[in-house]
């Protein structure tokens, strides 16, 4: 006799629900990456922050949630997803109330510190837990695709938050707006999600969880640096120091009785594909956000709320595109096509991009919309399969690596696309115009604001041009890529046979979890 595996149990209401819930913390997360953005000259004012102190209350947050994600995720398959999502909005809300009322550039430093350690809690524990709750491979196809477009969609809405609130009200109150969500999420978190853990976990590896950091944060650094301010040494060593942690890491891990982070992972037929395609998409991402935010601000003169406001324009169809790719691969059209269609759709979204003039605003919104609903197709379908190919009980391990993925392919791409705009925006600026003006457009319009009648008005429009050039040459390199990617995507993922299977056997084995 032969015995048939009982299907996958569907999630109903309580499930969808609990997804709900899961979702305020994730859109709160990705919305701190960007709640700062009109809030500075109004912290500037009152704090009265240094220059270098200034840096540090934007960046903190992302480099300690970008460092400790990997640790979190394991730490959740150990503890527990619900118990370290609910010591994480714990810890978010507290510092979020710590950061309003800061009364010093050092206290609001230190609280967003401690933000970051919270979302890092955050992150890997919703994706962990969507993966235990939603066991139908389509129910959890559309949970993640929601997921997806919920991470992207806070970024852009965080800058708008931002100037709305300071607009009404004291600076403190783009950080209250998270205490609401998180009182939520620990009120209904115990009574609508379940608990999940790796049942045999082993010992928890103290020495990875320095050795991750170390590898994560100076890469990451380097990264920033260099795509903000150019080639110099001293970012260029941060990399390779990073780079020299990192591989400490992996040797730490492929030794170690019970790593951070399991090297069984990357044998699973589709983890490895999906998190390189992954790390491809947010490159793609951010290497356009780098451009067209300024592109709004700088070259077509908006104010940084009209700014923000139209740019919240192209995240409309964002919310379409994960459900549809969702439906395309449930109807039977293979998951190596879609996710090659989301990069070719993002490849034409640069090639709009390369066609942008100086005064092309909705050009620049189409090619943003474009390219965002190609990001988000291929993020959607690779985080499924990458949880899917996961073992249920090292989810959190999982979630956390393809979100590091994520904050690597961002930094590497403002530091690759970056550095070709900045290199063809000095060749094209006049070299007669001040030294300021030849470094970044922001400097040349500072200067220009400074000049007498026509001289200053043709400084400005010469490096607007000159801009628009950078941005048209990181476009076709970013064409190009993406183009490679989507041909890399058909045929890597082609060859990725039996990963639902796989993961439907390890779900009906691990029902217990």
């Amino acid at each position: 006799m032969t015995t048939t595996p009982h299907p996958p149990a569907r999630a109903g209401r309580r499930e969808w629900t609990a997804l709900s819930v899961l979702m305020l913390p994730l859109l709160l997360v990705s919305m701190d990456v960007s709640v700062l953005y009109f809030a500075i000259p109004a912290i500037s004012a009152d704090l009265e922050p240094s220059a270098t102190e200034q840096l540090w209350i934007f960046d903190i947050y992302g480099f300690v949630l970008a460092g400790l994600l990997m640790t979190m995720g394991s730490l959740g398959d150990r503890i527990g997803r619900r118990r370290l999502l609910l010591i994480g909005a714990a810890a978010f809300g507290t510092a979020s109330l710590l950061a309003a009322y800061a009364n010093s550039a050092e206290t609001l430093i230190a609280a967003r510190a401690l933000l970051g350690i919270g979302g890092a809690t955050l992150m890997p524990s919703t994706m962990a837990l969507v993966r235990t709750m939603f066991t139908d491979p389509g129910q959890r196809a559309k949970a993640i695709g929601l997921w997806s477009g919920v991470m992207t969609a806070g970024i852009a809405l965080g800058s708008v938050l931002s100037g709305v609130l300071v607009e009404h009200f004291w600076w403190g109150s783009v950080f209250l707006v998270n205490l609401p969500a998180m009182v939520m999420l620990l009120v209904l978190g115990p009574l609508l999600l379940p608990e999940s853990r790796n049942p045999h976990p082993g010992r928890f590896d103290w020495l990875s969880v320095p050795l991750s950091m170390a590898a994560v944060l100076p890469v990451i650094y380097g990264l920033k640096e260099l795509a903000a301010e150019g080639w110099n040494v001293r970012y260029a060593l941060a990399v390779s120091a990073g780079l020299l942690f990192a591989a400490l890491f992996v040797h730490r891990q492929r030794t170690a009785a019970s790593p951070l982070i399991s090297p069984e992972l990357f044998r699973r037929p589709g983890f490895s594909p999906a998190m390189a395609l992954n790390l491809v998409a947010a490159f793609g991402m951010m290497g356009s956000a780098y451009f067209t935010t300024q592109y709004i601000q700088s070259v077509l003169d908006k104010s940084p709320l009209e700014a923000a406001l139209w740019s919240l324009l192209p995240s409309v169809p964002i919310g379409l595109a994960a459900p549809v790719s969702a439906q395309l691969v449930q109807r039977g059209v293979p998951r190596a096509h879609v996710v090659g269609g989301g990069f070719a759709l993002t490849a034409c979204g640069y090639v709009l991009l390369a066609l942008t003039g100086t005064d092309s605003l909705w050009l620049l919104l189409a090619a943003c919309a474009v390219l965002a609903c190609g990001v988000v197709i291929v993020m959607s379908l690779v985080v499924d399969l990458a949880m899917s190919a996961a073992p249920v009980e090292k989810a959190g391990a999982a979630s956390s690596l393809m979100e590091t993925g994520t904050e690597f392919g961002g930094a590497l791409s403002m530091a690759f696309l970056g550095s070709i705009g900045t290199a063809v925006y000095r060749h094209e600026i006049p070299a007669s115009a001040p030294t300021a003006a030849q470094e970044t457009l922001g400097g040349a319009l500072a200067v220009a604001g400074r000049m007498p009648g026509r001289a200053g008005d043709a400084l400005a429009t010469a490096a607007r041009e000159a801009f628009t050039s950078g941005m048209h040459a990181a476009a076709v390199t970013g064409t190009v890529l993406m183009a490679v990617a989507a041909a890399a995507a058909a045929v890597t993922l082609r060859r990725v046979r039996g990963t639902e299977d796989a993961g439907r056997a390890d779900q009906l084995s691990s029902s217990g979890v």
